[in-house]
């Protein structure tokens, strides 16, 4: 189990909070001003890496599939801490922080679904699940290897 203390659980709690209010806050955008901001982000990294400028709507497809995969990425990262600190069993540790991913890219989906100009799409609910499990495994990994170092 994870160190517990008041102050780490509040600090995990404000973190997963802090973002899942990003993710639904994008999704809570209107198409033509998250499709700006994307736009941009995409600007922005052509012109820092000099890409060669090709099919540009399939450059920003990616990176909004990107963004999709790398906040849930982080969420599960949180999550995972957080249920590590809470969790007493090892299935308590990974597979509810799973499910709070999985309904939480549901969640994100069912937001788009009701904005202007954004649809839901059941691919990217399985690429923010991909991201959510991806952080989880990283966290997981990262604190099993520390605590096989401590016993040595």
């Amino acid at each position: 189990m994870m160190q517990r203390s008041p102050r780490r659980l509040r600090l995990c709690t404000f973190l997963v909070i802090l973002n899942l209010a990003f993710i639904w806050g994008n999704s809570a955008m209107p198409g033509t001003v998250s499709g700006a901001i994307s736009q941009w982000v995409s600007d922005v990294l052509n012109l820092l890496l000099k890409l060669p400028s090709g099919d540009m709507q399939e450059g920003e497809h990616v990176l909004r599939k990107l963004a999709h995969f790398s906040e849930f990425a982080l969420l599960g990262v949180w999550l995972r801490w957080l249920w590590g600190m809470l969790g007493e069993r090892p299935l308590e540790r990974v597979a509810l922080p799973l499910l709070c991913g999985l309904l939480a890219a549901c969640c994100d989906e069912t937001i788009q679904r009701f904005v202007e100009g954004r649809y839901s799409s059941l691919l990217d609910v399985w690429i923010d699940t991909a991201g959510v499990t991806l952080g989880i495994l990283l966290l997981h990994g990262i604190h099993d290897w520390k605590e096989k170092r401590i016993k040595k």
